[in-house]
Formats: C-alpha cells, sequence, structure tokens
C-alpha cells in the first residue's frame, strides 16, 4: 500500500499536468483571437476546448484527473463586413474566430488558480516528509 502523502502528490500531480495543458490551450485560443482564414471566405482558427475524466489510478486506489480530449468548439464563426481584408468573400464579410477573449481569460484564471492549489498541496506533502525526517532523527 502507497503511503497517504505519496498518493497526494500523485493526484496533484496529474491534475497539475491536467491544468497545464488548460493553460497551453487556452493561451494558443489568446493568441489566434484575430486570426482569419488564410483565403478569402476560408474558415478562421477554431476555439480548442479541454475536457477532463476521473480515471482510477491503481497504484494509488484513488480516482485521478486526466485530459480526455481536446475538441474544437462547434460555435459559429463571427462574421463582419471588412471589404479590404484579404480573407473578405466576394460579398466583404470576413469570418471571425469563435474566440472570446473574456472568456478565455476567465477560463485562464480558473486554470492558474486549479495549477496553483495543486501545487501547493505538492509543497504541503514534501513539508510533511520533512518534518517526519526531522523527527526521526531526534
Amino acid at each position: 500500500m502507497i503511503d497517504p502523502l505519496q498518493t497526494a502528490t500523485r493526484l496533484a500531480s496529474a491534475g497539475l499536468e491536467a491544468q497545464s495543458l488548460r493553460i497551453r490551450v487556452v493561451s494558443e485560443n489568446l493568441a489566434n483571437v484575430q486570426s482569419t482564414g488564410d483565403a478569402p471566405g476560408a474558415d478562421p482558427y477554431a476555439r480548442k476546448t479541454v475536457t477532463f475524466k476521473a480515471e482510477l489510478d491503481r497504484a494509488v486506489g484513488a480516482a485521478s484527473v486526466r485530459v480526455r480530449d481536446i475538441d474544437v468548439d462547434k460555435t459559429p464563426f463571427r462574421v463582419e463586413h471588412d471589404p479590404s481584408n484579404p480573407a473578405a468573400d466576394q460579398n466583404g464579410n470576413v469570418k471571425l474566430p469563435n474566440v472570446n477573449a473574456l472568456i478565455e481569460m476567465a477560463d485562464m484564471r480558473e486554470a492558474n488558480r486549479s495549477y496553483e492549489a495543486n501545487l501547493q498541496v505538492i509543497k504541503q506533502a514534501r513539508a510533511m516528509v520533512a518534518s517526519v525526517i526531522d523527527l526521526l532523527r531526534t
């Protein structure tokens, strides 16, 4: 059987990995908030989303988090009239990404806080292990 501190560290590490990927995907979405298609009338960048799943970690006997998939958001693209844009179709309309910067920033903040919480769990577990080692020395 694995000890509880090691279990907490493994579960928090899985959370760190999942939130790290989420932060990376949100960053990509934000970087492409104004990316239009390559050709007139072509589809622009499509927002990506991360879905998680709970998975039993048999080594520790507890549920852990894993990334299930990185999906493309099916929300329709925004359309603006800008005939001077190279990506405009024959009517002068340009398809813009379905990325809302406000939603992405909120998602980034949530992912960052979750990442920090998991990091704090690891720090506390290490501090507890160090305390136990110090107690055993005396």
